[in-house]
C-alpha cells in the first residue's frame, strides 16, 4: 500500500482528510502562500479529534527559506510547542543564502524536535544539487523529503525521484508532492516506485458548492478517490 499524506491547511480540511481515508496529514495554514506554521489552537483541536498521525508544518512567513537567527528561534520555538501537544511528526527546511541545506539551523530544527520523524519540506527543490543535500539531510537525521523534482510536479520529474528514492535506499523516504491527482498517481508510484505520495487534495471549482467553504480546503471526494488508487500499490 503506498501511504497518502494530506496537506491540510484549516481544522474542516483535517477531518476530511481523517474522515475519508487518508494516513497522515501534514498541517498548515495559507495554503495559498505555500503553507504555514498553524496556531497551537489549532494542532490541538486536530490532534484531539482525529486518529491518523499529524506532521505539523513549521514555517514562520512566506518567501525564501533563509531565516535570521530571531525567525530561527521562533521555529525552534514552535516546534517544541508541536511536540508538547502530541504532533506525531514536523515537517521544515532551512536553506542557506546561496541555496545549499542550512546544516546549523536544520540540526537546531531536528534537535528541538525530539526525536519525531522530521519532514525536509519543498524547499528542497531549490537546491543546486539534489544528491548532495540528499546525503547532507539523511546525515542529519532527516526521514522524508517532500518533493515534486526540478521543476516542481511530482507526475512530470516521477523518474527523477525514483533515482532519488534509490540513492536514499532505506536511510530516507521521497515524499512525492505537488501536482499529484487522482488521474496521475498511479503512473507516478508505478513509475517511481515511492511508496508515500502527498496532495492537498483541494477543490476543482467545477465541484465547489455554496456548503465547500474555502477552495483550497480539502475535497472529502477527491480524498478517497486518492486513496483508492493508492491501495493496493
Amino acid at each position: 500500500m503506498v501511504l497518502v499524506e494530506i496537506c491540510a491547511q484549516s481544522y474542516r480540511a483535517a477531518l476530511a482528510a481523517s474522515e475519508n481515508g487518508a494516513h497522515r496529514i501534514e498541517l498548515c495554514t495559507h495554503l495559498g502562500g505555500g503553507g504555514l506554521t498553524p496556531s497551537l489552537g489549532l494542532i490541538e483541536q486536530v490532534l484531539e479529534e482525529v486518529r491518523i498521525p499529524v506532521f505539523v508544518l513549521i514555517r514562520p512567513r512566506t518567501g525564501d527559506f533563509y531565516y535570521s537567527g530571531a525567525e530561527l528561534s521562533i521555529m525552534e520555538k514552535d516546534i517544541r510547542h508541536a511536540v508538547r501537544a502530541g504532533a506525531q511528526g514536523i515537517v521544515a527546511g532551512c536553506l542557506t543564502a546561496d541555496h545549499q541545506v542550512d546544516v546549523e539551523s536544520m540540526r537546531r530544527l531536528v534537535a528541538a524536535a525530539d526525536g519525531l520523524p522530521f519532514t525536509f519540506h519543498r524547499a528542497f527543490e531549490s537546491v543546486p544539487d539534489s544528491r548532495q543535500a540528499l546525503e547532507t539531510l539523511i546525515a542529519l537525521g532527516v526521514h522524508r523529503i517532500l518533493t515534486g523534482g526540478r521543476t516542481g510536479h511530482a507526475p512530470n520529474n516521477r523518474f527523477e525521484l525514483k533515482a532519488l528514492q534509490q540513492l536514499a535506499g532505506d536511510r530516507l523516504r521521497i515524499l512525492a508532492g505537488s501536482g499529484v491527482s487522482p488521474d496521475n498517481v498511479m503512473e507516478l508510484v508505478r513509475d517511481s516506485q515511492v511508496k508515500e505520495i502527498h496532495s492537498s487534495a483541494k477543490y476543482d471549482p467545477a465541484a465547489m458548492t455554496s456548503q465547500s467553504g474555502d477552495p483550497l480546503d480539502s475535497d472529502p471526494a477527491k480524498v478517497r478517490a486518492l486513496v483508492a488508487c493508492c491501495t493496493g500499490l
